[in-house]
């Protein structure tokens, strides 16, 4: 097999990391730049020495493989158009504005043959990769991301911004269904939920708690594993990770002690890596990281705490009505 023939489409803050990041592979050609901004595609395309056009689907028949990096609401749309050419689509996350998209988007890929490959990024984290293989049986899950507010381009709400990383995550490591869903959540600086909290409980009775923020001060990454012979600190932002693991007690009539180390972890770029997922898997044949199957299922739960959010929001919208009334 020759070098791969790559698009990237959407070629905004994040698609150009994706130019930088294919760059780097030798199995890749760079060969096209998309953006419906026509300047921005042709100044993109001199950069990384590319082709750029305003219309994805001039590209169609040009490429083997694309990375869809375009607003949410033409996730469908785009990735639909490659999948029926059976070109393979690395779609960014959230997968698609509806569960009824992202099936067809699995039905797609199926029918033609092409791979389906959804941008869960933290899957490639090497502080998550460096502990995945630890984790038999998590019992309780804490998760916390906080970023401050940053003006780019804001077409989704925090949960589906930024927690369905830690959804995802928490899905790949708990082989559970969901029992319910408890979730709190707030607008701050737009009109969508900014700050938001969901309580999991899983049918094999793990818990999950996730927090999500894009209004906070500081920048902070942490996931909190525990199970019932090891407890996991994971800093996602330094890469540092501390286990704090049961061991038999050295002490007479002592029944157990508690081990702490650091768990070593190789520094590698999660985007490269992802994208170096994305093309071994069409090389090889092998499934991807992150499935279409991973994506929608993260998908679902995001908008089931979506709509366990709206409950209260509506129901305090309702009771400042009414106050206002009398």
């Amino acid at each position: 097999m020759g070098r791969l023939r790559v698009a990237v489409v959407g070629v905004g803050h994040h698609g150009v990391f994706h130019c930088e990041k294919y760059l780097k592979i030798p199995e890749v050609e760079l060969t096209a730049v998309v953006d419906a901004r026509r300047e921005r595609a042709r100044e993109v395309a001199r950069r990384f020495r590319s082709q750029g056009f305003d219309d994805h689907r001039r590209i169609l028949g040009m490429v083997d493989a694309v990375s869809v990096v375009v607003p949410t609401v033409d996730h469908f749309g785009v990735a639909k158009d490659f999948l029926k050419r059976g070109v393979h689509v690395l779609l960014e996350k959230p997968m698609t504005a509806t569960l009824r998209e992202a099936d067809g988007l699995i039905r797609l890929a199926k029918k033609s043959g092409a791979l389906l490959q959804v941008g869960h990024l933290e899957r490639f984290n090497p502080a998550v990769l460096a502990i995945r293989d630890k984790i038999t049986t998590p019992v309780y899950i804490e998760s916390m991301t906080l970023s401050p507010f940053s003006d780019r381009p804001l077409d989704v709400d925090v949960v589906m911004d930024v927690m369905i990383h830690d959804i995802d995550i928490i899905l790949s490591i708990v082989n559970s269904d969901i029992a319910w869903i408890h979730a709190v959540g707030v607008p701050v600086v737009t009109d969508k939920i900014d700050i938001a909290n969901a309580r999991i409980q899983f049918k094999n009775g793990c818990v999950a708690n996730v927090t999500a923020s894009r209004v906070s001060r500081e920048r902070m990454r942490k996931l909190r594993i525990f199970q019932p012979d090891a407890y996991f600190s994971v800093d996602h932002s330094t890469h540092q990770i501390i286990m704090c693991k049961r061991i038999p007690s050295t002490r007479k009539g002592g029944l157990h002690e508690i081990s702490v180390e650091g768990v070593p972890c190789e520094k590698k770029d999660p985007l490269e890596e992802e994208l170096r997922n994305f093309v071994h898997s069409i090389r090889s044949g092998a499934p991807p990281a992150v499935t279409g199957q991973d994506g929608r299922r993260a998908l679902d739960v995001a908008f089931r705490i979506l709509k366990a959010l709206r409950v209260p929001l509506q129901r305090r919208a309702a009771a400042t009505r009414s106050s206002r009334r009398h």
